[in-house]
């Protein structure tokens, strides 16, 4: 699953901009960190989430490279 750190994200939105599915949407208020980070608003729409529910090898990952904060990452489902 999907997940993200809000303590080390610094809100540059790269990952909203980067992600083809569109799963994450912007902060309309700032985290308890004082930074707008990004809302995972649609983390089934996530092509890592489908291809781990349907045991797929392949991922994207694209918003968790692109993340210069590593703020960004992917816990298996058990």
């Amino acid at each position: 699953m999907l997940q993200l750190n809000e303590k080390y994200c610094k809100g540059c939105y790269l990952c909203i901009y980067i992600c083809p599915k569109k799963v994450f949407d912007p902060s309309d208020k700032p985290n308890p960190y004082g930074v707008y980070s990004p809302i995972i608003a649609r983390r089934e729409e996530c092509i890592d989430y489908k291809n781990m529910l349907e045991d797929k090898r392949s991922f994207c990952s694209l918003c968790v490279v692109t993340c210069p904060d590593q703020a960004l990452w992917w816990e298996e489902i058990l």
